[in-house]
Parts: structure tokens; sequence; C-alpha cells
């Protein structure tokens, strides 16, 4: 079998005009990054109304073993257009820094892919670089307001402002800066975020437009004052440049699939540590001209669908018509204490003890949320059919089926029973709903998304995360969703706990405001915003040859 980079390269891509013509978009509407990528131009789509049906795709806690949540969701739009259906796939762009490290690039796989590959996990059209740019510009700002006499008292260790890189690089979590002498700087306690986990990358992914995205960033809390006053962007008179800075990032990039199916890859927030889901733009556009958009949210259903549910469809009136589940036989085996050497295996009884995780996941989704669902098994060679059908039996217990995925290895030939299973549910009736109402306390949502996303039976609050709560409930930030960061690995907030643990407690360490992404951030656990790279990462393996031609990607 040929590497994903290999089946990009050797990809027959049409123009990026063919392509937009398809999806129904002007090509005055285009701004063309190369023959194959292309900015839109939303401006004059912002009066047209949505009219297609939206297909959340999420799935189980993540393993070693992999899910395939972004091939399945290129395969899945694939096969609606195979079946004659008006169809854009919506995804995130990838960060440099899992790219490098030990995750991988983030554009599908196999033979269910968005190209060019390389591009899309590398540079793209620049959107990253360009939040990372106005990330630390208002962080420069933020310093040498302080540096020219700080004239809005701020308290230099209250600051919450944090500079990003797109790279994970343990090394800069904390830092001391400003050193070298009284024209350097006032020196102070930093840190950098990587860039997916910048307020700023959830405001532009929330954002509706650039009157929308200046109001954002203009508020935007970077610290307080001596006497505890919030200090926003717009005291520093930076939400201007920066949204000049944003003013091209905000525009959805449209690329394809494999199969020329219309693709637009935009925003990239990660699940564990932001909200995880694509820009509200680019859903928006989708929704405006496909009968159907395919679109997923990061992570498992615990993190990922439950703030595109809670945070993004509250803020853009957004319902989705039917939501994909995705596992493998391997993932849920795994889930039940099977090592990762030994997961080709035919393993029932190891089985039977990992599907409560898959369960949980479809009761959150149909009974949390109230959403039509269907499971997708994510197929690999060595699944028998013992297995198949014990996963088929418990799902439909639960009044859902089962359709099996085989995308990877046969593109949208391989998604049509999937297909054709989502476009049953997307007709069927349905009850959405939160998780949680907003004119509860904080600590009440957090409250509820513990207790019926997550399953566990209580909340522990360190004495700075309840002082943390306090004030902003004081501030008037108590009506905000709450966006929780958590492990990606488990149910709860402890990643060693597979499979469907009860009876756990989740440790809040900490909590702040996004105020111009309009959500407080809950951190649980030991969870950082900086990632670092592994033992052997990714990057030892990338290459790229005299003729430009990039190896080792995946």
């Amino acid at each position: 079998m040929k590497t994903d980079i290999q089946i990009a390269q050797e990809a027959q891509m049409l123009p990026i005009g063919q392509v937009a013509s398809m999806a129904g978009i002007d090509e005055n509407l285009l701004e063309y990054y190369g023959k194959v990528k292309a900015k839109i131009d939303i401006t004059p789509l912002r009066n047209v109304p949505r009219k297609g049906k939206l297909i959340l795709v999420t799935a189980i806690n993540p393993t070693p073993a992999g899910e395939g949540k972004t091939t399945t969701s290129v395969g899945l739009a694939d096969a609606l257009r195979r079946m004659d259906k008006n169809v854009m796939l919506c995804l995130r762009e990838p960060s440099l820094g899992p790219v490098f490290g030990v995750k991988g690039g983030a554009a599908g796989g196999g033979y269910a892919q968005v190209v060019p590959m390389e591009d899309i996990n590398l540079h793209f059209t620049g959107d990253f670089h360009a939040i990372g740019a106005a990330n630390n510009l208002l962080a420069a700002m933020l310093d040498n307001h302080i540096q020219q006499g700080n004239a809005l008292g701020i308290d230099v260790k209250k600051i919450t402002w944090r500079r990003c890189v797109d790279m994970n690089d343990r090394q800069l979590r904390n830092i001391v800066d400003g050193l070298g002498g009284r024209m350097q700087g006032v020196p102070r306690e930093d840190g950098f975020d990587i860039t997916v986990a910048s307020e700023i990358m959830a405001v532009l992914c929330l954002a509706t437009g650039l009157s929308d995205l200046k109001e954002r960033l203009g508020r935007m809390i970077v610290g307080y004052t001596y006497d505890d006053k919030p200090v926003t962007a717009a005291d520093l008179k930076a939400q201007g440049a920066m949204a000049a800075l944003l003013k091209d990032a905000i525009k959805p990039n449209l690329v394809q699939t494999l199969e020329h199916t219309p693709a637009l890859v935009h925003g990239g927030p990660f699940a564990n540590i932001a909200h995880g889901c694509n820009s509200v733009s680019a859903t928006d556009t989708a929704l405006k001209l496909a009968d159907y958009v395919v679109t997923e949210a990061g992570f498992g259903a615990d993190l990922g669908a439950e703030k595109f549910l809670d945070i993004k469809c509250r803020a853009a009136g957004l319902t989705p018509d039917a939501v994909v589940i995705v596992a493998t036989v391997k993932a849920l085996k795994y889930n039940g204490g099977v090592p990762k050497t030994e997961l080709g295996a035919e393993n029932l009884e190891a089985l039977e003890r990992g599907l409560p995780n898959l369960l949980k996941h479809v009761e959150n989704i149909t009974r949390v949320f109230g959403l039509p669902a269907v499971v997708a098994i994510n197929r690999f060679a060595n699944d028998t059919e013992a297995e198949l059908n014990l996963i088929r039996t418990h799902c439909q217990e639960l009044g859902v089926n089962v359709a099996l995925s085989e995308v990877w290895g046969k593109g949208g030939e391989g998604g049509l029973e999937l297909a054709e299973e989502v476009l049953r549910l997307c007709d069927q009736p349905q009850d959405f709903h939160y998780a949680y109402d907003l004119d509860l306390p904080l600590k009440d949502k957090i409250q509820a998304i513990v207790e019926k996303v997550y399953g566990g039976a209580g909340v522990h609050y360190t004495a700075a995360a309840a002082k943390e709560l306090a004030r902003l409930e004081a501030m008037g930030f108590d009506k905000l969703p709450v966006c929780m960061a958590k492990t990606q690995y488990s149910l709860s907030d402890d990643a060693t706990q597979l499979g469907r643990p009860e009876g756990f407690t989740i440790t809040v360490s900490k909590v702040k405001v996004s105020a111009g992404a309009g959500f407080v951030v809950v951190q649980t656990g030991d969870i950082m915003t900086m990632p670092g790279l592994p033992k052997v990462p990714a990057a030892e393996k990338i290459d790229v040859d005299e003729n430009g031609v990039i190896s080792g990607l995946f």
C-alpha cells in the first residue's frame, strides 16, 4: 500500500477555479494561492440563506491505535458526491506542532484525503502565521505600554496574555523575559501557548465578519490593574492593527478531496485546550452553497462534539441533522485493556470491556443532545465478523445503527453504506438541546458537563480556580458557556482511565475568561496549552529533495 503522501502526490487535482464552479462559487470571489488553493471573499454571500443539512463527524476517545475521524469525514463527503448529492466538506487546518510531533498531519488518509496534502499540513495560506503575528503584536504592545510609563496601571503579576508559536516547544511554556537592563523591558514571568490555543484562534473561528472580529479582538482581556480592573486589547488600542493582520486569514480556504469534492479548510483550535471546530464562516458558507455539509469536531465526543454543540452551534444558530461517531475495533479493544502490540488478534472479551466507551458517546449524542446518530466502524483487514457483530448488537440496543467505513482503502466507494444511513438520519426528526442552560451559574454548567457528558460524580476546585470563578461571575461573565480543557484520552481528567470510568471527580485547576471568544476556559487536571515533542518526533523523518518534493509527512 502506498503511503498517504505518495497517494496525495500522485493525485490529479483540478484547477481550483473549476472546483469553485462545481460548488457554485463565482470566480470573482476567489483569491488564488497558486493553482489548487484559493480563499473566498464571502462578503456577497452574507445575506444568502442557509439551505444545507449539517452532518457532524465525531468519535470515541482517541487511542494510539487511531480512529480515522478526518479520513471518515473526507470519505463520507466523497461517498455523498458519488450519490449525486450537492455536498461540501468543512475541516480544520492542521497545526504545525503535531505535524512535526507524534500525531502527524490532519488531511485524512489513504484514498480519503484533502489535497494538496503537503501544503495543508505545512504553511497552507498563512492563516496560522497571521494569528500568531496578531497574538504577539498584542503581547508586544502590552509590554511596550508598561515600559513607556504604564498609564493603565497594569500589574505585571496579573498579566494573563501569553505569547504563542505554532510548534510543540515545551522549553517556552514558562519563561522570564524583559531581562538585560532598564531599556530592554520590564522583567516578568511569561510563557508561550501553541497558536491553536490562542484566544485569537477562537475569535477568528467564531467571528462572522471583519466588524465582528474587530469587536471580539477588542474585548479580549490581557491582564488586570493593581486595583483588579480588567485591561483589554481595546484599552491598548490594538484591535485595529490585529484585525488588519487577520483581514485575509478570516476568509475560508477552498481546496478539494482526491475525488474533487469541494472542501473548506479553515481555522484549527484544538479540542482538548480550545473549542475544536473549524470556523463559523466556513460552515455558514458551505450551508449556503451545498445541500449537505460534512464537518468534524476534534478528538472524542466528550470534547469536540460537546463544544461544537454547546459553543459553536449556540453562537452561530446551527442545528446538526445527523451525527457520525467513528470508532475502530482496535481502539475499543485498547479501551478494554489490550496492549497496542496485540490489537490485531480477535479478542471478544476485551472488546466487550472497551465497548462502554463507545456506548457512552452514543448516549451523549442521542440522549444528552437529542440528535440522530450512526456509528461508523473504520474497518481494518483483521477485524473479524464476530467483533463487528458484537458492536452492532450493543449499538442497536441503544437504537443506533452501525455502518462499516472502508474509505481509507477505497475512497468514496468505501463510504456508501455510511452515506446511505446518514441520508436516512437527515430525514429523521430530532430534538436538539444543549447540555446546560446559559442562565446557570458557571459551577452548575461545569457540573452538568461532568455529570451528563463525562459520566463523572463531581468536581473539585483548587483554591485559585474557585476564587477566579467567583471573580468572573462578579464581573458579569456568568452567562457565558464554558470551554473545558481536558485530556482527550479519557472521559475523566486522568488519561489512564480508559473505557467508561464511573464515580470519578474532575479537578479544575485553573479558570480564565476568553471574553473575545465569548466563553470561560476551564482547565482540568494537568492539561497544558503548550505540548512538547516526543522522544522521536515525526520531524526526523520529514525531508525534501532538490526538486522540492516532500517526503515523510503522514
